[in-house]
């Protein structure tokens, strides 16, 4: 058993964190002020392994229960958003399926990925709103994502987030499918996304499940 002395500091806050889990493949870590579940940094798989993985992900554009899943957030972000507004898709995979979608509804938009679409010079604008499926849970340091993502959005702009929120027990967590994904690092709580909403001046909704908008204050 590791002593709070060898426990590490949560990834995000820097805060105490205390032994949460373990599977077979990882421990995890629960921080015991922002809530965030971070597993082992010693069992992060390596660019090499995590790429091969994302290679296997297949976002059709013309899967229509895909497309169903990204509305979740795209339905309730374009009901805040004005046509022609510009935005970018942070984190977009192999197929940038979202992004198109919100060209579809009127909207101007880039797209990122720092494996498949890795124009560095998209991240140094600011943007009407940022989208963001399906990507923090990979973020191996959550505080320089997240950092990263704030400084994107101009002020009353729109962040939008699609994570699922991880169990509060241990037994759940340990059933949860969403945790079998070795690039799932960082699982974040709503008492997570709240401490990140004051951290960077944003105001949290929560349109769903696993669907949340964050609006940048000022």
């Amino acid at each position: 058993m590791l002593t709070a002395a060898a426990l590490p500091p949560c990834a995000l806050c820097a805060g105490e964190t205390r032994a949460f889990c373990a599977d077979r493949a990882r421990r995890y870590f629960e921080c015991t002020c922002c809530a965030l579940v971070m597993a082992d940094p010693a069992s992060h798989l390596s660019a090499v392994e995590e790429r091969a993985i994302y290679d296997l992900h297949q976002n059709d554009p013309a899967d229509a229960r895909y497309r169903a899943f990204l509305a979740r957030l795209a339905e309730p972000l374009l009901a805040k958003l004005a046509p022609g507004m510009r935005g970018l898709d942070f984190g977009c995979g192999p197929g940038p399926v979202l992004a198109l979608m919100l060209r579809e509804a009127g909207m101007a938009m880039a797209a990122y990925d720092p494996f498949y679409a890795p124009d560095a010079t998209l991240l140094q604008a600011q943007y009407d709103f940022v989208t963001c499926t399906e990507v923090v849970e990979h973020f191996r340091d959550p505080l320089a994502g997240w950092t990263q993502l704030a400084a994107l959005v101009r002020p009353g702009g729109w962040l939008g987030v699609m994570t699922q929120l991880a169990p509060a027990l241990p037994a759940n967590f340990l059933r949860w499918r969403y945790r079998d994904d070795r690039t799932h690092v960082s699982f974040h709580r709503l008492a997570t996304l709240e401490w990140l909403a004051a951290r960077f001046g944003f105001a949290l909704e929560q349109v769903e499940s696993q669907a949340f908008l964050l609006r940048r204050q000022g």
